[in-house]
């Protein structure tokens, strides 16, 4: 009987070859779309996916990096246009007198009239949003920064506290460490150097509504800035030193992710509570008496010992050693150890730090020895991005960052019978997140600038950025007096052109005839920004 109907037991396994079908006779067609066809059935298709897998690997990557990079080549390329449009006031309109404010800082705008104008300094901007700006909060001795974020306890165990607000997610923090007195001995004239203080730098990863806890170290005293015969511990664990003529290491300089119990003075260290401690910038050691040794420099992994002003936590001569990671310095003759963000007391005190550095000899009445310097710290596991900088020798550590505040963290010169430099931290950030859609209502005003002339017309150029989308001469309105401010005449802005793809950033021009004004020569712009959320980078007047 002919067979009408093949079903899959009519062919058994491997009787179908490759020889069995002319070439050609499979084509897409005959093949299912929905057919699991294995890899190995496809002659050489294994090894081409593969490298193409690859490929597309590598590309991925390249497309992160080639991102960031983009990034900087397109705010190069916006500022590049806001310049050729302020050129074009020059070569095109005739405009022979003007002012450029590509924004560095608040210098060129008047904040006292300015309403809601966030601005910030991380990325210097002006922005109409309050939870799409950025903060710089200060903590030294006796003052803080930033009131919005940052108070002063009223139990006086910390310099300040600051309260992460709604949006930031990492906090820059800069630490500075105190500086050293200088040391004596009763019966000798020879004063050392305090040793400098150190420097530590990390980001740490926060939560909205998190409390840092701030401890600004208080530089070391020499006895002529306390009573003579008490012994004056340094705010903040510095070293005593000798009551009648020996000076004091500094106080430590951190910033904790919760509340520790540091108390002015050294004494005894707090318990350990190293999860806690996010940050730490060590502080220099008082100079010795008699030797004419410096006390040693704060900072670094290791806090250096005095007189040798070398990295190691045993002593050197007659000095303390410098506190490391593990442990404090060591004490010599009758100077106590380093300890747990405290310095050891002697002859002249340590530096306190993550571990303080050891008091130096309270050797003879012509001689005592020097302190050492303690370490510094950025160990906390939501810390990345940490550093350290030692102080050398008298220097503070960290003086060539751009935020360094002056007369901060340097130990006192040879010679000198003045109080070490206090310490110092700095905690920035930026959220340029939303956190409600909608910018709020915004006018940033200009400083006067003086016209040479009675101008007639004027011409205004703005680097701007969109983060929402504004409509031009709705959400930012732009304006120019010749008198002061007391009249504006409003410019029509429009785009000119100088778009980077997709970055949102763009620049505005627009004209206006100021004729109609009472006459004056005292130039300003004014910006109006509201409903939606905008930055802007820089402004540029001109005028004729």
């Amino acid at each position: 009987m002919a067979i009408n109907k093949i079903n899959t037991r009519s062919i058994q396994d491997t009787t179908v070859t490759t020889d069995d079908f002319a070439d050609s006779a499979i084509t897409n067609a005959k093949v299912s779309p929905s057919a699991a066809i294995a890899q190995s059935k496809v002659s050489g298709l294994g090894p081409a996916i593969t490298t193409l897998n690859s490929n597309i690997s590598t590309t991925n990557s390249s497309i992160t990096t080639l991102d960031g990079k983009l990034g900087t080549v397109q705010n190069n390329i916006a500022l590049l246009g806001f310049k050729m449009a302020v050129n074009d006031g020059l070569t095109v309109f005739n405009l022979i007198d003007g002012v450029v404010d590509e924004f560095h800082s608040e210098d060129g705008t008047d904040e006292s009239e300015g309403s809601n104008d966030h601005y910030c300094a991380t990325n210097d901007f002006y922005t109409n949003n309050s939870s799409s700006a950025c903060l710089s909060a200060g903590f030294g001795n006796d003052s803080i920064t930033e009131g919005d974020t940052s108070v002063v306890p009223a139990s006086g165990t910390r310099s300040g506290t600051f309260t992460v607000p709604s949006g930031l997610t990492a906090a820059n923090i800069f630490a500075w460490g105190a500086g050293g007195s200088s040391g004596s001995a009763p019966s000798n004239p020879t004063i050392g150097p305090g040793g400098g203080g150190g420097y530590s730098e990390g980001v740490l990863a926060v939560t909205s509504g998190q409390v840092l806890d701030v401890y600004v170290g208080q530089g070391g005293y020499f006895p002529s800035g306390h009573p003579q015969g008490t012994s004056v511990e340094t705010w903040f664990g510095g070293g005593a030193g000798n009551p009648t003529c020996g000076g004091n290491g500094g106080g430590v300089t951190a910033v904790m992710a919760g509340e520790i119990t540091l108390t002015n003075g050294s004494g005894s260290a707090p318990a350990p509570q190293a999860p806690l401690i996010a940050i730490v910038a060590g502080s220099g050691g008082s100079g010795g008496g008699g030797y004419g040794s410096g006390g040693g420099a704060g900072g670094g992994t290791t806090g250096c010992a005095g007189e040798s002003q070398t990295e190691q936590v045993n002593t050197s001569g007659q000095a303390g050693g410098g506190g490391d990671q593990e442990q404090g310095g060591s004490g010599k003759n009758g100077g106590g150890p380093g300890l747990l963000l405290v310095g050891g007391d002697g002859g002249n005190g340590g530096g306190a730090g993550y571990y303080g550095g050891g008091g130096g000899c309270k050797c003879t009445n012509s001689h005592h020895g020097g302190g050492g310097g303690g370490s510094s710290y950025y160990g906390h596991p939501a810390i990345t991005s940490g550093s350290t900088e030692e102080g050398g020798g008298g220097e503070g550590g960290g003086t060539a960052i751009p935020t360094y505040v002056a007369s901060t963290n340097e130990g006192t010169p040879s010679g000198s019978h003045q109080q070490g430099e206090p310490g110092y931290v700095l905690i920035t950030g930026s959220f340029t997140s939303i956190a409600q859609p909608g910018g709020g209502s915004s006018t940033i005003f200009s400083n006067a600038f003086a016209a040479g002339t009675v101008p007639t017309k004027s011409r205004i150029v703005v680097f701007q950025e969109n983060v929402e989308t504004p409509t031009l001469n709705t959400d930012i309105i732009a304006s120019v007096s010749r008198n002061g401010g007391s009249n504006f005449t409003n410019v029509t802005l429009a785009d000119s052109g100088y778009v980077t793809g997709s970055s949102g950033q763009r620049i505005l021009t627009g004209q206006a005839t100021i004729s109609g004004q009472p006459s004056g020569q005292s130039m300003r712009w004014k910006l109006a920004l509201a409903n939606e959320t905008v930055k802007i980078h820089g402004v540029a007047l001109q005028w004729s």
